[in-house]
Protein backbone atom coordinates (compact mmCIF):
# COMPACT_ATOMS: atom_id res chain seq x y z
CA UNK A 1 0.00 0.00 0.00
CA UNK A 2 1.39 3.45 -0.80
CA UNK A 3 2.52 5.35 2.28
CA UNK A 4 0.30 8.34 1.43
CA UNK A 5 -2.77 6.12 1.49
CA UNK A 6 -1.66 4.58 4.79
CA UNK A 7 -1.21 8.06 6.23
CA UNK A 8 -4.67 9.22 5.13
CA UNK A 9 -6.22 6.21 6.84
CA UNK A 10 -4.26 6.69 10.08
CA UNK A 11 -5.06 10.41 10.22
CA UNK A 12 -8.77 9.73 9.67
CA UNK A 13 -8.76 7.09 12.43
CA UNK A 14 -7.02 9.45 14.87
CA UNK A 15 -9.45 12.32 14.14
CA UNK A 16 -12.47 10.01 14.42
CA UNK A 17 -11.23 8.66 17.75
CA UNK A 18 -11.01 12.17 19.22
CA UNK A 19 -14.29 13.26 17.60
CA UNK A 20 -16.16 10.33 19.13
CA UNK A 21 -15.57 11.86 22.57
CA UNK A 22 -17.63 14.85 21.40
CA UNK A 23 -20.41 12.68 19.96
CA UNK A 24 -19.24 13.19 16.39
CA UNK A 25 -19.63 10.22 14.12
CA UNK A 26 -16.78 10.04 11.65
CA UNK A 27 -16.41 6.74 9.83
CA UNK A 28 -12.81 6.11 8.79
CA UNK A 29 -11.89 3.03 6.79
CA UNK A 30 -10.66 0.45 9.31
CA UNK A 31 -10.76 -2.54 6.96
CA UNK A 32 -7.10 -2.57 5.87
CA UNK A 33 -5.43 -5.83 7.03
CA UNK A 34 -2.25 -3.99 8.10
CA UNK A 35 -4.26 -2.22 10.83
CA UNK A 36 -4.45 -5.55 12.68
CA UNK A 37 -0.64 -5.85 12.80
CA UNK A 38 1.19 -4.64 15.89
CA UNK A 39 2.38 -1.06 15.56
CA UNK A 40 3.70 1.80 17.66
CA UNK A 41 2.49 5.34 17.02
CA UNK A 42 2.66 8.82 18.44
CA UNK A 43 -0.21 11.22 17.87
CA UNK A 44 0.69 14.91 17.98
CA UNK A 45 -1.91 17.67 18.10
CA UNK A 46 -1.14 21.27 17.14
CA UNK A 47 -3.02 24.55 16.96
CA UNK A 48 -1.55 27.38 14.89
CA UNK A 49 1.71 25.44 14.73
CA UNK A 50 1.97 25.16 18.53
CA UNK A 51 1.96 21.84 20.40
CA UNK A 52 -1.43 20.99 21.95
CA UNK A 53 -0.81 17.38 22.95
CA UNK A 54 1.44 14.44 22.15
CA UNK A 55 1.19 10.89 23.44
CA UNK A 56 2.44 7.65 22.00
CA UNK A 57 3.87 4.17 22.24
CA UNK A 58 7.55 3.33 21.85
CA UNK A 59 6.96 -0.37 21.32
CA UNK A 60 4.44 -2.22 19.16
CA UNK A 61 2.34 -3.97 21.81
CA UNK A 62 -1.17 -3.90 20.29
CA UNK A 63 -2.81 -3.72 16.86
CA UNK A 64 -2.01 -0.52 14.96
CA UNK A 65 -5.71 0.41 14.83
CA UNK A 66 -6.01 0.22 18.63
CA UNK A 67 -2.70 2.02 19.15
CA UNK A 68 -3.54 5.06 17.01
CA UNK A 69 -7.07 5.31 18.48
CA UNK A 70 -5.82 5.14 22.07
CA UNK A 71 -2.93 7.55 21.50
CA UNK A 72 -5.19 10.06 19.73
CA UNK A 73 -7.58 10.14 22.69
CA UNK A 74 -4.68 10.31 25.15
CA UNK A 75 -3.05 13.22 23.26
CA UNK A 76 -6.36 15.09 23.27
CA UNK A 77 -7.49 14.39 26.81
CA UNK A 78 -4.66 13.02 28.97
CA UNK A 79 -1.47 14.92 28.12
CA UNK A 80 -0.75 16.41 31.56
CA UNK A 81 0.95 19.44 30.03
CA UNK A 82 -2.41 20.69 28.70
CA UNK A 83 -6.04 20.95 29.72
CA UNK A 84 -8.23 18.39 27.94
CA UNK A 85 -9.16 19.37 24.39
CA UNK A 86 -12.56 21.03 24.14
CA UNK A 87 -15.11 20.58 21.39
CA UNK A 88 -14.61 24.23 20.41
CA UNK A 89 -10.94 23.47 19.71
CA UNK A 90 -11.54 20.25 17.77
CA UNK A 91 -11.99 21.69 14.27
CA UNK A 92 -8.95 23.97 14.51
CA UNK A 93 -6.67 21.25 15.87
CA UNK A 94 -4.33 19.56 13.37
CA UNK A 95 -3.51 15.90 13.82
CA UNK A 96 -0.16 14.28 13.03
CA UNK A 97 0.49 10.54 13.24
CA UNK A 98 4.00 9.13 13.49
CA UNK A 99 4.54 5.40 12.88
CA UNK A 100 7.67 4.26 14.69
CA UNK A 101 10.29 1.76 13.63
CA UNK A 102 11.66 -0.66 16.22
CA UNK A 103 13.78 1.02 18.89
CA UNK A 104 17.52 0.26 18.50
CA UNK A 105 19.93 0.63 21.44
CA UNK A 106 23.04 2.76 20.88
CA UNK A 107 26.48 1.68 22.05
CA UNK A 108 28.76 4.58 23.04
CA UNK A 109 31.78 5.40 25.22
CA UNK A 110 30.61 8.77 26.54
CA UNK A 111 28.25 11.62 25.76
CA UNK A 112 30.40 12.98 22.93
CA UNK A 113 30.48 9.56 21.27
CA UNK A 114 26.68 9.28 21.66
CA UNK A 115 26.14 12.73 20.17
CA UNK A 116 28.41 11.89 17.22
CA UNK A 117 26.14 8.93 16.36
CA UNK A 118 22.87 10.89 16.32
CA UNK A 119 21.37 11.81 12.96
CA UNK A 120 19.56 15.18 13.23
CA UNK A 121 16.19 15.14 11.52
CA UNK A 122 16.26 11.33 11.23
CA UNK A 123 16.55 9.86 14.72
CA UNK A 124 13.98 9.85 17.45
CA UNK A 125 15.85 9.35 20.72
CA UNK A 126 14.91 7.55 23.93
CA UNK A 127 16.96 8.37 27.04
CA UNK A 128 16.79 6.19 30.14
CA UNK A 129 18.61 6.48 33.46
CA UNK A 130 17.27 4.69 36.53
CA UNK A 131 13.59 5.64 36.76
CA UNK A 132 14.09 8.64 34.46
CA UNK A 133 12.85 8.26 30.90
CA UNK A 134 12.17 10.66 28.05
CA UNK A 135 11.89 10.61 24.29
CA UNK A 136 11.87 13.09 21.45
CA UNK A 137 10.45 12.28 18.03
CA UNK A 138 12.66 13.11 15.04
CA UNK A 139 10.43 16.15 14.41
CA UNK A 140 11.91 17.83 17.52
CA UNK A 141 15.16 18.38 15.58
CA UNK A 142 13.25 21.13 13.71
CA UNK A 143 13.18 23.19 16.95
CA UNK A 144 16.49 21.91 18.36
CA UNK A 145 18.86 21.31 15.42
CA UNK A 146 22.09 21.32 17.49
CA UNK A 147 22.83 17.87 18.94
CA UNK A 148 23.93 19.38 22.28
CA UNK A 149 20.69 21.36 22.64
CA UNK A 150 18.57 18.38 21.61
CA UNK A 151 20.25 16.18 24.25
CA UNK A 152 20.07 18.84 26.99
CA UNK A 153 16.33 19.31 26.43
CA UNK A 154 15.79 15.54 26.31
CA UNK A 155 17.54 15.13 29.66
CA UNK A 156 15.37 17.90 31.10
CA UNK A 157 12.24 16.21 29.74
CA UNK A 158 13.35 12.99 31.47
CA UNK A 159 13.60 14.87 34.77
CA UNK A 160 17.39 15.21 34.78
CA UNK A 161 19.56 18.33 34.79
CA UNK A 162 20.44 19.44 31.23
CA UNK A 163 24.18 18.94 31.92
CA UNK A 164 23.71 15.49 33.50
CA UNK A 165 25.72 12.49 32.35
CA UNK A 166 26.53 9.21 34.08
CA UNK A 167 27.83 5.80 33.12
CA UNK A 168 24.37 4.19 33.40
CA UNK A 169 22.70 6.40 30.78
CA UNK A 170 21.01 4.34 28.06
CA UNK A 171 20.17 5.77 24.66
CA UNK A 172 18.16 4.21 21.87
CA UNK A 173 17.02 5.55 18.54
CA UNK A 174 14.18 4.97 16.12
CA UNK A 175 12.85 6.49 12.92
CA UNK A 176 9.31 7.43 11.94
CA UNK A 177 7.04 7.71 8.95
CA UNK A 178 4.77 10.68 9.64
CA UNK A 179 1.67 12.22 8.19
CA UNK A 180 0.04 15.54 9.12
CA UNK A 181 -3.33 16.99 8.27
CA UNK A 182 -3.27 20.05 6.06
CA UNK A 183 -4.21 23.35 7.67
CA UNK A 184 -7.63 24.45 6.56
Amino acid sequence: MPNDEQGKILLAIARASIGSAFGRTLLPDTSAPWLAEAGATFVTLTQNGELRGCIGSLEAHRPLLDDVQANARAAAFRDTRFAPLTEDEFDRTRVEVSLLSAVQPLTFRDEQDALAQLRPGVDGVLLEYGHHRGTFLPQVWEQLPRKEDFMAHLKYKAGLPPDFWAEGVKLSRYTVEKWKENAS
